[in-house]
């Protein structure tokens, strides 16, 4: 079973997500646009405290079998706006 505390689990979460939703984080740090260390330390912390990491990964699964990226985070998404940002822009 996963644990869902550990941070390379929720940092891998944070890097499906921004894939699901259309983002390339790597891209964007390459272009200048990307977080900071800082700021991506944020968004697995963020991650790391979210509540529905079972649903997340279930919406994860889904979106990579359709492979079509995500219109939206799920609600429950505890980086849903900041993904989205990156995603259309």
């Amino acid at each position: 079973m996963t644990k869902f505390g550990t941070f390379d689990t929720h940092a891998g979460l944070v890097e499906r997500m921004a894939s699901a939703l259309g983002a390339d984080l790597e891209e964007a740090r390459q272009r200048g646009d990307g977080p900071t260390e800082e700021e991506a330390r944020a968004r697995v912390y963020r991650c790391i405290s979210c509540t529905e990491p079972e649903l997340c990964v279930k919406f994860l699964d889904a979106m990579r079998e359709t492979g079509v990226p995500a219109r939206a985070a799920p609600p429950y998404c505890r980086n849903k706006t900041d993904l989205e940002r990156l995603a259309s822009g």
